[in-house]
Formats: C-alpha cells, structure tokens, sequence
C-alpha cells in the first residue's frame, strides 16, 4: 500500500511518516509512506491509495477529495494521533480506509 501525509510544508508530517515506518516494520509490513506539502498533491496523483491531511489543512478536505475523486481513500489524520505523533495509530487509520475502498 501507497500511503501520502500531506500538510503545509510536508514537515510536522515527515516525523508522523518516520513513526508509521517504524509501526510498519514492527508489524512486518512493507509500505510505501511518504510525506508532501500540500500544494504537491496533484503531482502525485495515481501514486498512492490513501492521502491524509494534517490536521492543520483540514479546511481543503473537500477540494482534495474532490480532486482525487475515486482513486484512493483521503481523511484528515486524526488530531489527537497526529499531536502525540503516534505513527501505529495513524497506520491504523489508513489501513482502515484502504480496507473500506475494497
């Protein structure tokens, strides 16, 4: 699975990416997560199967969903995980909604 973190400057989301590496390889699973400002997001269509938001971006939810249309799952990554940086959570929520596309 292909999973893209977009927020302002792709930054505060770089240190959520490292830990959801780290909850994957814990788990024995090999994904593809990576982390962009938001203004990339078109770019990368066709690249990953969910995209979620910093919290912090929320208010372009609908456009980029809009925007994606139905080729992957996108959310705003939970606001509490997102604050504790805790990456198993997050994953966690991304597999869920990769699970709901199928």
């Amino acid at each position: 699975m292909n999973i893209m973190l977009a927020c302002n400057a792709g930054m505060s989301t770089s240190m959520v990416v490292s830990k959801m590496l780290e909850a994957a390889k814990a788990e024995g699973k090999e994904y593809k997560i990576w982390a962009v400002e938001q203004g990339e997001i078109e770019g990368e269509l066709g690249n990953f199967d969910v995209l979620l938001l910093g919290p912090q971006v929320r208010h372009i939810l609908r456009r980029v969903t809009k925007l994606v249309g139905n080729k992957a799952a996108v959310d705003v990554i939970d606001g509490p995980a997102y604050g504790r940086c805790d990456g198993a959570a997050v994953l966690k929520q991304a597999e869920a909604l990769y699970e709901g596309r199928k």
